[in-house]
């Protein structure tokens, strides 16, 4: 384990780099395009807030582009906070994403339905 700094807000954390497998990075989705010039780990906030920033550019493409690429990532049970939902007033609020991933809408008016049918 090697003790390092995110490049992006400096927070220090603890990198496992001999052991890809056991970090926590390796618990999230794999959204985001391989980047090239990529030379050193992000802290958990900085990951999430750049997965985040990279699906807001998905969210404008058409619905049927958003569907096709959530499809890769059905079926994965682990919610991520921050990603799949956020805390509200002591409930769990889906976001676009979680829906997306599902795949179906359940026209329920969910707050942050992609499919159109919110209240």
């Amino acid at each position: 384990m090697t003790q390092t700094n995110c490049s992006q807000c400096n927070t220090v954390l603890n990198c496992n780099v001999n052991n890809i497998t056991a970090c926590w990075c390796n618990q999230l989705p794999a959204i985001l395009p391989l980047d090239a010039t990529a030379t050193s780990c992000l802290c958990q906030t900085c990951t999430l807030k750049k997965i985040n920033h990279y699906l807001e550019a998905l969210y404008t493409q058409p619905i049927k582009s958003q569907i096709e690429f959530a499809k890769a990532f059905r079926g994965n049970d682990n919610l991520i906070e921050e990603l799949d939902y956020t805390m509200q007033n002591g409930y769990m609020v889906f976001s676009k994403w979680f829906f997306l991933k599902r795949g179906t809408c359940c026209k329920n008016g969910c707050k942050n339905c992609p499919y159109g049918f919110r209240k």
